[in-house]
């Protein structure tokens, strides 16, 4: 049996952004999952029922930390002699793609689901660049998880089309729609979770999840949510799901004040469970300055509820403007402010709603895997493996 190693830089990408497919491929694949924070890891690996090996790795530019984890993973690669290598992330990719081109691995794959770079300048972006074409040469394939990277890659010259492949429609893990599904949840429950958090049943509920960063857009969000809620007869309600990381992007002084001190926002921090959220939703709103294809958007169309969504990247993909939601400009909390309150309109949100757990369905998960599945077999046959 082959042996596939999966890399990411930290181990909630293994659980969150891969999860059940990993089980999938190591019916097929000797799968080991490499990432840092071996605790994490180890608990990761035994939910999923493959093999793990923790290599530290930071986020952050380190370059010592950053050679001793290329040492580390170099090592790893000789001793285990993998047939594929398929690293995620980008400080994974850069340093996984490097070591398995070093340790001689055939087959050295990376996934491309958002470019940091995108929101960069001057000599950063310069540097950005730089590691970003670097690690594409070094791999033997890359697959940008939307058409817009795609063609975003092509357009900065980060990559050539030759290496390049979308798989599907996009999607690095697709969805798994009966996971995803707001039927799974009684009215009990999502009554209960009202009680809790103390929204009332007509009170119009918007939903984000994902990093409480700068670059999610939420210093708009929470500003344009306060002008809404200001102008709007109905009562609204705005519940931030996702951890707070003020060392690597803050948010506005102001904003943070404003999510403490406001009452209608209820902000949860991490959740490993997001679908109760959007069980007690009404719409999801995700004014993201840059993305791959996210997994967000496509969990709350599954879950029934519209997508207001920035003009990027993946969202763009995803939604359809007045179908199954809205698209503003990003970074334009004026957009953002009318699109929130477009979706307040009875006729427009019973509309989008109606639309949204269909058009997400021809981004199934099970479509996504066994069409990767086929491009490892391929990739083998390729390669005489």
């Amino acid at each position: 049996m082959a042996k596939l190693f999966r890399v990411t830089t930290v181990p909630i990408s293994v659980e969150k952004l891969l999860g059940q497919q990993l089980t999938y491929m190591n019916s097929f694949y000797d799968v080991t999952a490499i990432s840092a924070d071996q605790p994490y890891l180890d608990r990761v690996g035994a939910e999923l029922h493959i093999k793990t090996h923790a290599i530290e790795m930071t986020r952050k530019i380190t370059p010592l930390q950053d050679l001793k984890s290329l040492w580390e993973m170099y090592r790893c690669f000789r001793q285990q002699k993998p047939e594929i290598v398929h690293s995620h992330t980008p400080k994974a990719g850069l340093i996984g793609m490097l070591a398995a081109k070093l340790a001689g691995v055939k087959i050295r794959l990376h996934t491309v689901a958002g470019l940091p770079l995108m929101e960069s300048v001057g000599t950063k972006r310069k540097v950005l660049n730089f590691v970003e074409k670097f690690t594409y040469s070094c791999a033997t394939k890359v697959y940008p998880n939307s058409y817009g990277l795609y063609n975003f890659i092509i357009a900065e010259k980060l990559g050539v089309p030759a290496k390049l492949q979308v798989i599907g429609n996009g999607s690095t893990n697709g969805i798994n729609t009966d996971y995803f599904d707001s039927a799974s949840f009684s009215t009990e429950v999502t009554t209960a979770l009202r009680r809790q958090l103390n929204i009332l049943l007509d009170d119009f509920v918007f939903v984000f999840v994902g990093r409480l960063v700068k670059d999610k857009g939420i210093n708009e969000l929470v500003s344009a949510f306060v002008k809404v809620q200001a102008s709007s007869s109905k009562k609204l309600k705005l519940i931030l799901v996702g951890p707070l990381e003020q060392d690597l992007d803050p948010l506005a002084p102001d904003v943070l004040q404003t999510i403490d001190s406001n009452p209608d926002i209820i902000s949860l921090g991490f959740q490993k469970d997001v679908r109760p959220y959007f069980a007690i939703g009404d719409a999801l709103v995700f004014p993201s300055y840059r993305e791959g294809f996210p997994n967000v958007v496509l969990q709350a169309l599954a879950m029934g509820i519209p997508a207001l969504v920035s003009d990027i990247n993946g969202c763009n993909e995803i939604v359809q403007d007045g179908y199954n939601g809205s698209i503003f400009p990003a970074k334009d909390e004026i957009a953002l402010q009318k699109s929130m309150a477009q979706i307040l309109t009875d006729h427009f949100y019973e509309t989008v709603k109606a639309n949204s757990r269909s058009s997400i369905m021809k981004y199934e998960q099970q479509v996504i895997w066994n069409l990767l599945k086929e491009n490892y077999d391929n990739l083998l046959k390729q390669q005489g493996l």
